[in-house]
C-alpha cells in the first residue's frame, strides 16, 4: 500500500506555483516600506489544540526565498500543541518573510487539520486491528501534503491516484456492462499491459458480493454504504478469503462499531475533505 512521502522536487514545484499566485511581480506593500536588507525573526504561534504538520513545507518555503534563512524548530510533526506553543522562530530578509506567511500559514493550518483529524479517527480504532484509510478526496495538487499530514496523524495512505491501483467502483461495473465484464477485462488488460496493480471491487449488496466471489481473481473487497449488521455479515462471508474494506459516510461517531465487525480496512474521505484548518499566526518578535 503506497504512502506519502514528500518529494524535494514536488514541494518545490508546489512552493513555486504558491508564490506565483500570491506574489506575481511582487508583494508591493513590503516592497514600499520595508528595506531590502532588513532582517527580523518572526514565531509560529498555535492558536488552537491539535497535532502539528507542515514543518518541512514551512522551513522550505523561507530558505527558498532567503538561502540565509536559519529556521529553529521546537515542535515536530505529529506532536500535540496547545494554544500559545511557538512552533517555531525564522530568522530571515523581511520582505522574503513577508512573501512567504501566507503559503505557510496556509499549508500548515490545513495539513494540521487534518493531521488532528486523523489523529482522532486513529484514537477511535486504537486496541482493533482495522487499519483507516484516506481517499483521493484532496485538494488538487495538494494531494502529496494532505497525505502526509494523514499519516502524521497516525492513519493510512490509501490510494495515491487512479495509476497505482485498480479501484472497480459502481460506475465502472455500469459502464462495463456487469460485474464479470469487468473484472474480466480488468484482468485482460493488466496482462496485455504487463502491468501488476492489486485489484479492489466495490460492492454495492449481498448479490454483489456473492457475484465477486464466484468470480475471484481480486485483492479487496470493498463494502460500500453497507450498515454496521451488514459489513459483519460480509465480513463473516469473505472469511478472509480476501481483504475487506467498509466505506461510505462513515465518521468518528460510527468508525469502532465498524471497525468492530472484524473488516480489515475503513476507508474515511472525511480525513481530507471535511476538516477545520488549525489555527496558527507568524508574528514578528519586536
Amino acid at each position: 500500500m503506497a504512502e506519502a512521502k514528500i518529494n524535494d522536487t514536488q514541494l518545490l514545484n508546489f512552493i513555486k506555483a504558491g508564490l506565483e499566485e500570491d506574489v506575481r511581480d511582487g508583494d508591493h506593500t513590503s516592497l514600499a516600506c520595508i528595506p531590502k536588507t532588513a532582517t527580523n525573526t518572526a514565531k509560529l504561534l498555535v492558536k488552537d489544540v491539535g497535532i502539528l504538520s507542515g514543518m518541512d513545507v514551512a522551513k522550505t518555503v523561507f530558505e527558498y526565498l532567503d538561502e540565509n534563512a536559519e529556521f529553529k524548530a521546537f515542535i515536530k510533526d505529529g506532536e500535540d500543541v496547545n494554544e500559545g506553543d511557538v512552533a517555531f522562530e525564522v530568522t530571515c530578509n523581511s520582505q522574503a518573510l513577508l512573501k512567504g506567511e501566507r503559503l505557510v500559514l496556509n499549508t500548515m493550518q490545513r495539513m494540521s487539520g487534518i493531521a488532528t483529524h486523523a489523529r482522532r479517527f486513529s484514537d477511535e480504532v486504537e486496541g482493533l486491528d482495522t487499519q483507516v484509510l484516506d481517499t483521493r478526496k484532496t485538494t488538487p495538487l495538494m494531494r502529496f501534503l494532505e497525505k502526509q499530514a494523514v499519516k502524521t496523524g497516525g492513519c493510512t495512505n490509501y490510494r495515491y491516484g487512479l495509476y497505482d491501483r485498480i479501484m472497480i467502483k459502481d460506475n465502472h461495473v455500469d459502464a462495463a456492462g456487469g460485474m464479470r465484464q469487468a473484472i474480466e477485462r480488468t484482468h485482460a488488460y493488466l496482462k496485455e499491459n504487463k502491468l501488476d496493480l492489486e485489484i479492489t471491487v466495490e460492492v454495492r449488496n449481498l448479490v454483489e458480493l456473492y457475484t465477486v466471489l464466484e468470480i475471484g481473481g481480486i485483492n479487496r473487497i470493498m463494502l460500500d454504504n453497507f450498515e454496521v449488521p451488514l459489513v459483519r455479515e460480509a465480513v463473516a462471508i469473505v472469511n478472509k478469503r480476501f481483504e475487506t474494506e467498509a466505506s461510505g459516510g462513515i465518521n468518528l461517531h460510527t468508525i469502532r462499531k465498524y471497525a468492530k465487525t472484524g473488516v480489515d480496512f475503513v476507508s474515511v474521505g472525511e480525513l481530507t475533505h471535511s476538516i477545520k484548518s488549525l489555527d496558527l499566526s507568524l508574528k514578528i518578535k519586536k
